[in-house]
């Protein structure tokens, strides 16, 4: 799924209201399994001036970028960090786990040929989903609109939820950066 995506579900799901450090954690969670490829695609691109079929085709899929994607898209890593926050009983903890292990169920069926290996460390097996949400040849067509669809009730129970206006504002900002994106990859591959 695409980011923007990731955080108004995980927000929707688990942040609560009025809980700014709760909602807070929630959006971070939804974040950190993606944080490690905006930042090495970021530096590759704009600081290294690497082109993007070099960053995409293959540093992407390099050793080195696929063990850092391991570790922060790990099930059992997540899992174990989950089970922490429920020791713990510390409502934000849960919150972030529960971001992220809900970010991972959604990209596990999605990835077709760029997926993460999800059982690391016990596997680095990585599944190839005969579905991708960005790439048209695997049904991107019909999961971009659901996508699109989830967000809009994801948008919907946030604003309902009345977590104040910088949270609602970026809620909204988030729905229109989604609604781009998927709108975006019709442009791209039509």
């Amino acid at each position: 799924m695409n980011t923007p995506a990731h955080l108004l579900l995980g927000a929707a799901a688990f942040g609560r209201g009025h809980d700014r450090k709760v909602m807070g954690a929630a959006l971070l969670g939804a974040m950190i399994p993606d944080l490690s490829l905006y930042l090495m695609a970021g530096v590759s691109l704009f600081v290294l001036g690497i082109s993007p079929h070099v960053v995409f085709n293959e540093l992407y899929f390099s050793d080195a970028w696929q063990m850092v994607f391991a570790i922060d898209n790990s099930f059992i890593l997540w899992g174990i960090l989950f089970a922490g926050a429920l020791w713990s009983k510390k409502p934000w903890a849960i919150g972030l786990c529960s971001a992220a292990l809900l970010h991972l169920a959604l990209d596990f069926p999605l990835h077709h040929d760029d997926g993460r290996p999800h059982f690391w460390p016990l596997s680095n097996w990585i599944f190839e989903s005969p579905i991708s949400y960005w790439d048209i040849r695997h049904g991107a067509g019909w999961v971009g609109p659901i996508e699109a669809l989830l967000c809009a009730v994801a948008l919907a129970v946030l604003i309902l939820s009345r977590p104040g206006i910088a949270f609602s504002l970026g809620f909204i900002v988030l729905f229109a950066i989604e609604l781009r994106t998927v709108i975006g990859w019709f442009q791209f591959i039509a």
